[in-house]
């Protein structure tokens, strides 16, 4: 068991650096959103995976503001390139 919670957190791990690199050396705003949204569902898999393994729901909350936090960012940007597309 030990050894697949170690793959498991290796994996997010290298998501998340993923993520993060693109964020940092995205081309345009849209491949940084994209790599944000990324990151923030890296880390509520890595939280909900967390909450399995220890047996607990303590972070629920915390896990709904960061799905929040993603679907209203994604929806920002994505009307703010909608407008600036129109000009």
């Amino acid at each position: 068991m030990e050894i697949i919670l170690v793959v498991a957190a290796v994996l997010f791990a290298a998501g998340a650096v993923a993520a993060i690199y693109r964020i940092v050396r995205g081309p345009t705003l849209l491949d940084r959103v994209v790599a944000s949204d990324v990151l923030v569902v890296t880390v509520i898999c890595a939280i909900g995976a967390e909450m399995a393994v220890n047996r607990h729901i303590d972070l629920l909350p915390i896990m709904l503001v960061l799905a929040l936090f993603g679907i209203v960012s994604s929806v920002s940007v994505a009307r703010f390139m909608s407008k600036q597309d129109d000009t």
